[in-house]
Protein backbone atom coordinates (compact mmCIF):
# COMPACT_ATOMS: atom_id res chain seq x y z
CA UNK A 1 0.00 0.00 0.00
CA UNK A 2 1.51 3.28 -0.99
CA UNK A 3 1.58 6.13 1.41
CA UNK A 4 0.64 9.56 0.32
CA UNK A 5 3.05 12.33 0.98
CA UNK A 6 1.72 14.75 3.54
CA UNK A 7 0.58 18.00 2.04
CA UNK A 8 2.83 20.91 2.73
CA UNK A 9 1.16 23.83 4.36
CA UNK A 10 1.79 26.83 2.23
CA UNK A 11 2.37 29.88 4.41
CA UNK A 12 -0.28 32.43 3.82
CA UNK A 13 1.06 35.56 2.28
CA UNK A 14 0.71 38.58 4.39
CA UNK A 15 -2.33 40.30 3.14
CA UNK A 16 -2.08 44.00 2.70
CA UNK A 17 -4.42 46.07 4.79
CA UNK A 18 -7.12 47.24 2.35
CA UNK A 19 -7.93 50.25 4.56
CA UNK A 20 -4.31 51.39 4.36
CA UNK A 21 -4.37 51.09 0.58
CA UNK A 22 -7.63 53.03 0.44
CA UNK A 23 -6.16 55.71 2.70
CA UNK A 24 -3.25 56.13 0.31
CA UNK A 25 -5.54 56.37 -2.70
CA UNK A 26 -7.82 58.89 -0.96
CA UNK A 27 -4.93 61.05 0.22
CA UNK A 28 -3.95 61.60 -3.41
CA UNK A 29 -7.38 63.09 -4.22
CA UNK A 30 -8.50 66.69 -3.98
CA UNK A 31 -10.86 67.76 -1.21
CA UNK A 32 -13.64 68.70 -3.64
CA UNK A 33 -13.47 65.26 -5.25
CA UNK A 34 -13.70 63.56 -1.84
CA UNK A 35 -16.68 65.71 -0.87
CA UNK A 36 -18.41 64.78 -4.14
CA UNK A 37 -17.81 61.07 -3.51
CA UNK A 38 -19.13 61.31 0.06
CA UNK A 39 -22.27 63.09 -1.13
CA UNK A 40 -22.76 60.50 -3.85
CA UNK A 41 -22.48 57.68 -1.33
CA UNK A 42 -24.82 59.44 1.10
CA UNK A 43 -27.44 59.97 -1.59
CA UNK A 44 -27.27 56.31 -2.58
CA UNK A 45 -27.43 54.91 0.96
CA UNK A 46 -29.51 56.41 3.81
CA UNK A 47 -27.33 54.55 6.32
CA UNK A 48 -24.25 56.40 5.08
CA UNK A 49 -26.22 59.66 5.12
CA UNK A 50 -27.21 59.02 8.74
CA UNK A 51 -23.64 58.24 9.78
CA UNK A 52 -22.22 61.35 8.11
CA UNK A 53 -24.97 63.59 9.47
CA UNK A 54 -24.34 62.32 13.00
CA UNK A 55 -20.56 62.38 12.70
CA UNK A 56 -20.44 65.98 11.49
CA UNK A 57 -23.39 67.14 13.63
CA UNK A 58 -25.27 68.59 10.66
CA UNK A 59 -27.99 71.00 11.74
CA UNK A 60 -31.24 70.99 9.81
CA UNK A 61 -34.32 73.19 9.69
CA UNK A 62 -37.36 71.85 11.58
CA UNK A 63 -39.19 70.90 8.36
CA UNK A 64 -36.18 68.91 7.19
CA UNK A 65 -35.78 67.33 10.63
CA UNK A 66 -39.41 66.19 10.52
CA UNK A 67 -38.92 64.62 7.08
CA UNK A 68 -35.67 62.86 8.03
CA UNK A 69 -37.18 61.69 11.32
CA UNK A 70 -40.18 60.20 9.52
CA UNK A 71 -37.83 58.40 7.15
CA UNK A 72 -35.73 57.17 10.08
CA UNK A 73 -38.88 55.89 11.83
CA UNK A 74 -39.83 54.01 8.66
CA UNK A 75 -36.31 52.57 8.35
CA UNK A 76 -36.09 51.68 12.04
CA UNK A 77 -39.40 49.84 12.08
CA UNK A 78 -39.11 48.13 8.70
CA UNK A 79 -38.96 44.34 8.72
CA UNK A 80 -39.58 41.50 6.33
CA UNK A 81 -43.10 40.13 6.85
CA UNK A 82 -41.67 36.64 6.37
CA UNK A 83 -39.75 37.12 9.64
CA UNK A 84 -42.82 37.61 11.83
CA UNK A 85 -42.45 35.88 15.21
CA UNK A 86 -38.67 35.77 14.90
CA UNK A 87 -35.89 37.90 16.31
CA UNK A 88 -35.31 39.82 13.10
CA UNK A 89 -32.63 42.41 12.49
CA UNK A 90 -33.53 46.05 12.65
CA UNK A 91 -31.75 49.32 11.90
CA UNK A 92 -30.08 50.45 15.14
CA UNK A 93 -28.63 53.55 13.46
CA UNK A 94 -32.12 54.63 12.38
CA UNK A 95 -33.27 54.34 16.01
CA UNK A 96 -30.35 56.54 17.07
CA UNK A 97 -31.27 59.08 14.39
CA UNK A 98 -34.86 59.23 15.63
CA UNK A 99 -33.63 59.92 19.16
CA UNK A 100 -31.08 62.49 17.94
CA UNK A 101 -33.67 64.31 15.80
CA UNK A 102 -36.30 64.35 18.54
CA UNK A 103 -33.70 65.87 20.87
CA UNK A 104 -32.85 68.49 18.23
CA UNK A 105 -36.51 69.40 17.79
CA UNK A 106 -36.91 69.73 21.56
CA UNK A 107 -33.77 71.88 21.84
CA UNK A 108 -35.03 74.18 19.07
CA UNK A 109 -38.36 74.69 20.85
CA UNK A 110 -40.38 72.44 18.53
CA UNK A 111 -41.92 70.38 21.33
CA UNK A 112 -45.25 69.82 19.59
CA UNK A 113 -43.52 68.48 16.47
CA UNK A 114 -41.50 66.11 18.66
CA UNK A 115 -44.72 64.97 20.34
CA UNK A 116 -46.40 64.34 16.97
CA UNK A 117 -43.43 62.33 15.68
CA UNK A 118 -43.36 60.33 18.91
CA UNK A 119 -46.96 59.31 18.30
CA UNK A 120 -45.94 57.96 14.89
CA UNK A 121 -42.89 56.33 16.47
CA UNK A 122 -45.03 54.56 19.06
CA UNK A 123 -47.55 53.31 16.51
CA UNK A 124 -44.97 51.88 14.09
CA UNK A 125 -42.53 50.77 16.78
CA UNK A 126 -45.10 48.89 18.82
CA UNK A 127 -46.26 47.12 15.64
CA UNK A 128 -42.65 46.04 15.09
CA UNK A 129 -42.46 44.78 18.69
CA UNK A 130 -45.77 42.94 18.25
CA UNK A 131 -44.50 41.19 15.13
CA UNK A 132 -41.16 40.16 16.63
CA UNK A 133 -40.50 37.12 18.77
CA UNK A 134 -39.11 38.77 21.89
CA UNK A 135 -39.64 42.49 21.26
CA UNK A 136 -35.93 43.19 21.48
CA UNK A 137 -36.38 46.74 20.17
CA UNK A 138 -38.60 47.81 23.09
CA UNK A 139 -35.71 49.46 24.95
CA UNK A 140 -34.70 51.37 21.83
CA UNK A 141 -38.22 52.76 21.47
CA UNK A 142 -38.32 53.78 25.13
CA UNK A 143 -34.88 55.35 24.77
CA UNK A 144 -36.16 57.47 21.86
CA UNK A 145 -38.92 58.81 24.11
CA UNK A 146 -36.85 59.48 27.24
CA UNK A 147 -35.73 63.06 26.41
CA UNK A 148 -39.25 64.05 25.43
CA UNK A 149 -40.79 62.61 28.59
CA UNK A 150 -38.25 64.47 30.73
CA UNK A 151 -38.86 67.73 28.88
CA UNK A 152 -42.63 67.43 29.16
CA UNK A 153 -42.44 67.30 32.96
CA UNK A 154 -40.82 70.75 32.94
CA UNK A 155 -42.47 72.50 29.98
CA UNK A 156 -45.17 75.17 29.91
CA UNK A 157 -47.60 73.44 27.54
CA UNK A 158 -51.17 73.18 28.82
CA UNK A 159 -51.69 70.26 31.21
CA UNK A 160 -54.72 69.04 29.24
CA UNK A 161 -52.63 68.87 26.03
CA UNK A 162 -49.89 66.81 27.67
CA UNK A 163 -52.43 64.53 29.32
CA UNK A 164 -54.20 63.98 25.97
CA UNK A 165 -50.83 63.24 24.30
CA UNK A 166 -50.02 60.65 26.99
CA UNK A 167 -53.39 58.99 26.41
CA UNK A 168 -52.82 58.98 22.64
CA UNK A 169 -49.37 57.44 23.15
CA UNK A 170 -50.86 54.69 25.32
CA UNK A 171 -53.59 54.11 22.71
CA UNK A 172 -50.98 53.86 19.92
CA UNK A 173 -49.06 51.19 21.83
CA UNK A 174 -50.24 47.95 20.24
CA UNK A 175 -48.50 45.76 22.83
CA UNK A 176 -49.52 47.74 25.92
CA UNK A 177 -46.16 47.91 27.72
CA UNK A 178 -43.84 50.33 25.93
CA UNK A 179 -43.01 53.20 28.34
CA UNK A 180 -46.36 52.50 29.98
CA UNK A 181 -45.26 53.41 33.51
CA UNK A 182 -43.68 56.78 32.64
CA UNK A 183 -46.59 57.71 30.33
CA UNK A 184 -49.25 56.84 32.92
CA UNK A 185 -47.33 58.70 35.62
CA UNK A 186 -46.97 61.79 33.42
CA UNK A 187 -50.65 61.66 32.45
CA UNK A 188 -51.77 61.33 36.07
CA UNK A 189 -49.54 64.23 37.10
CA UNK A 190 -50.98 66.53 34.44
CA UNK A 191 -54.56 65.37 34.96
CA UNK A 192 -54.20 66.30 38.62
CA UNK A 193 -52.66 69.65 37.63
CA UNK A 194 -55.51 70.33 35.19
CA UNK A 195 -58.10 69.51 37.87
CA UNK A 196 -56.75 72.20 40.24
Amino acid sequence: MSKRKPKKVVPARRRANPAAELRQALSRRRKAELVDVLLELAQADRGVLRQLTARFDVAAAPAELVATTRQAIADATDFDKRDINRNFDYDYEAYREVKRNLSRLIASGQLRLAMQLSLERMKQGSYQVEMSDEGMMTEDIEDCLSALLTTLTECDLPAAEISAWCSAMLDNDRVGFIARGPLESLRNHFQAAAAR
